[in-house]
């Protein structure tokens, strides 16, 4: 028999002592993510008295497809939209975090000595809550139906988003071996101009591609092609700088747009869970606890400042966002930890060379530990705000609450037409300016190198350019006309004549920005003097705004785009799956609106919501019932309740709270016989001395008395008859009778 590869060995080690391990912590009710690090402690060197595994460099390697696929899926939970749509609240609440976390990180590594690339890793460490842990967290306190666990998960997108961008940020730092402001700019421009580029042009051709092959794919083909996205989009951004962590992510965030991103989500689940366990386990294996003994210093301060900084900056940030003491105090107190990026940040810094050794399992045990007081820290948050409540003064109580008041959330930020107006102007002129740039970039170093080695390089290089104007006509019209012609601007114009110098102004800004891509381009095609080069470009603008060929070109461009970002919420309209306007109304009067999923062994499920009685049992209100396309809104007592039904619930924390609660407790229990109930065929003979005999199928009690079931009569020629419910039963009919073996027991010691 051939040797079983080594890799195969290390993998099946991996996976039994993680199955074993997390089947523990499950019992426990504590996170996977701390039963994966637990097995890798387990079978790592560190260890010696287990078996180890024998080739880490392959586990790295499957650890790395790893990360590529948490973050895919991480991608595939984001939206852009959603984001937008939260308004400025959360993003207040995430940089204060973030910001004051990282100062303290790098003073605690200042405190302890370390090099600046170390304190800066651990800064970003740090900086990042657990989204992993805190959800488990508020699953398990029957907490994720209150209005405060929405803030904090909001929070927690926008750092995961901060998350990406850091990591961008110090792996170009550590390549570069400083931190001066200038590279940061500088890496930050490269992230926003990247991050365009692949939204733009992801969002218009994915959706297209996805939409012509709809018909085509099932199940096993979306997760082909979803992966190869994936895998394809991490390489693509591995060639041009980035980790290929950051390209997956941004696949994944690309595909959340579009119908298929529920789907997508749900099949590629299993491939994270899978490479996502061997990612956890790989950390567990460079725990080495003779580090963590002679580092107990730096884990107890480290481990001290999340709880405290957490606590104090994560309250203060949501403070700031327009909360009140007592909410914002239970959104910090629940980010007191850090998880999954604490790993992956580390990570970096070891595959970079630039992390000291002892960091990671420092920041291994710090994660452990914040992971268990978790549930502790998110009970505590209300019992230290009572005692803050009952030490203060009152008066200090509402100054405290009043920071909310000027937070942006409450603020009324309609100022007129001019800030839309700007906002919409400036987004269409960087949108247009980074797809011009990525065509201007390709045609001048591929294109221009191609053409000229199929003809004469002057002609190559003057058709090139005509080329590249081509591509970038119907953009650059758009970036110079687009919203001249909106309500915002006609009626700026019309309502003061000081208006019309800035609109004007607006304008030229645009044509030079447009024009300057033409120059550039002819400038580096052509050679010519510059202002002869400037009339060309005049002369081109002009006809690009005149021709009706690229106006016609540019709307066509537009419309495609839009109504591919817009699939996703128009398919969510049609099939009622989006959640109601009235929604902001409900969040003032402590009333808000929730889902809850009927289980599928619920016993509610087959029951009216007459029969459940919602409304007197849990004071809540059903708006309307999801089962798959089907929308039931306003649903009346007699609507019947199924399997994986969506309920939308309005009620207040507390009523919800009850609510999921019992939903999730009041389900069939699991037969611990159920090899008992298995279902066997049997034959009959109506004997003279038979109870059947003389009684019709309905009069035998057959399935009422016995709960079995008559297949059918054999005759003799070997064939099955079917019994009517009047046939009445003759001596030596062959029955074939189905049901439970202890009723067809039953029924053989009586026929």
């Amino acid at each position: 028999m051939a040797e079983i590869p080594t890799l195969v060995q290390d993998l099946a080690l991996i996976l039994i002592t993680a199955g074993i391990v997390t089947l523990i912590f499950k019992k426990l009710k504590q996170p996977l993510v701390l039963g994966y690090i637990m097995a890798g402690f387990i079978v790592s060197p560190n260890l010696p008295i287990t078996y180890s595994v024998a080739d880490h460099a392959n586990i790295e390697i499957w650890a790395s497809i790893g990360v590529i696929f948490l973050l895919f899926a991480l991608g595939l939970d984001f939206s852009v939209k959603k984001i937008l749509k939260m308004g400025m609240a959360p993003i207040i609440a995430a940089i204060t975090i973030v910001f004051s976390m990282m100062c303290m990180g790098m003073l605690v590594g200042k405190l302890f000595g370390w090099t600046t690339m170390n304190g800066l890793f651990l800064a970003g460490m740090l900086a990042m809550s657990s989204t992993t842990i805190i959800y488990k967290a508020f699953d398990d306190l029957g907490l994720r139906q209150q209005q405060f666990s929405s803030l904090v998960m909001s929070v927690l997108i926008l750092e995961d988003i901060l998350a990406i961008v850091m990591m961008v940020v110090l792996a170009t730092i550590a390549k570069g071996g400083s931190g001066d402001s200038g590279q940061m700019v500088s890496s930050l421009l490269n992230i926003g101009y990247f991050l365009v580029l692949w939204f733009v042009v992801g969002l218009f051709f994915i959706p297209i591609l996805l939409r012509k092959v709809r018909k085509l794919v099932n199940e096993e083909v979306l997760l082909i092609l979803a992966l190869a996205l994936c895998c394809g989009m991490a390489v693509f951004a591995s060639a041009v700088g980035f980790s290929a962590a950051f390209g997956s992510f941004v696949m994944g965030s690309i595909l959340a747009e579009t119908i298929e991103a529920k789907k997508i989500e749900k099949l590629v689940e299993p491939v994270k869970n899978l490479f996502g366990a061997i990612f956890f386990v790989s950390v567990g294996m460079l725990v080495d606890i003779t580090v963590v003994i002679e580092q107990w210093v730096a884990i107890i301060v480290i481990t001290l400042a999340i709880l405290v900084g957490q606590s104090i900056f994560g309250t203060f940030g949501f403070m700031l966002s327009g909360q009140p003491l007592k909410t914002a105090m239970r959104c910090g107190f629940s980010m007191a930890q850090i998880g999954e990026f604490a790993f992956i940040i580390a990570t970096l810094g070891l595959s970079l060379g630039v992390v000291s050794d002892f960091v990671y399992p420092v920041v291994v045990t710090v994660s452990v530990i914040t992971t268990f007081l978790t549930p502790y820290m998110i009970r505590g948050a209300i019992p230290v705000y009572n005692t803050i409540e009952r030490r203060l003064p009152k008066v200090w109580i509402r100054r405290i609450n009043k920071i909310s008041d000027i937070a942006p959330s409450n603020y009324d930020t309609s100022q007129g037409y001019w800030r839309p107006l700007l906002i919409q102007m400036t987004v269409n002129s960087i949108i247009y300016s980074t797809i011009s740039f990525a065509i201007g970039a390709i045609m001048l170093t591929v294109g221009d190198e191609f053409l000229c080695s199929i003809m004469p390089e002057r002609i190559g290089s003057m058709v090139c350019a005509a080329v590249t104007i081509i591509l970038m006509a119907p953009f650059l019209r758009a970036m110079v006309m687009k919203k001249n012609k909106s309500e915002e601007y006609k009626a700026l114009w019309i309502s003061s004549r000081h208006n019309r110098a800035p609109l004007v102004f607006t304008i030229i800004v645009r044509l030079i920005l447009a024009m300057s891509f033409i120059f550039y381009t002819c400038y580096m095609e052509l050679r010519l003097s510059h202002a002869f080069i400037i009339c060309i470009a005049m002369v081109v603008i002009l006809a690009i705004i005149y021709s009706d060929r690229v106006k016609l070109q540019s709307i066509r461009l537009e419309r495609l785009f839009i109504q591919n970002l817009r699939s996703k919420e128009m398919y969510a309209r049609a099939t009622g799956e989006r959640r109601p306007l009235f929604e902001g109304h409900l969040l003032d009067r402590d009333i808000h609106i929730s889902q809850v999923t009927v289980p599928q062994d619920s016993t509610w499920a087959g029951k009216t919501l007459a029969q459940l009685n919602l409304a007197r049992r849990f004071g809540v209100h059903v708006s309307s019932i999801h089962r798959g396309h089907l929308c039931i809104n306003i649903p009346s007592g007699t609507d019947v309740l199924f399997p994986d039904d969506v309920l939308q619930v309005i009620g207040t924390d507390e009523q919800l709270t009850m609510l999921n609660a019992v939903l999730q407790q009041e389900v069939i229990q699991i037969d611990e016989e159920v090899e008992q109930e298995e279902m066997i065929l049997r034959h009959f003979i109506i004997g003279k001395n038979s109870p059947f005999l003389g009684k019709t199928l309905i009069t035998s009690g057959l399935r009422d008395h016995y709960n079995c079931m008559l297949i059918g009569l054999e005759e003799n020629e070997g064939t099955l008859t079917r019994v009517t419910p009047s046939y009445a039963f003759a001596q030596g009919d062959l029955l074939w009778i189905v049901g439970e073996e202890t009723n067809i027991q039953r029924l053989s010691r009586e026929i």
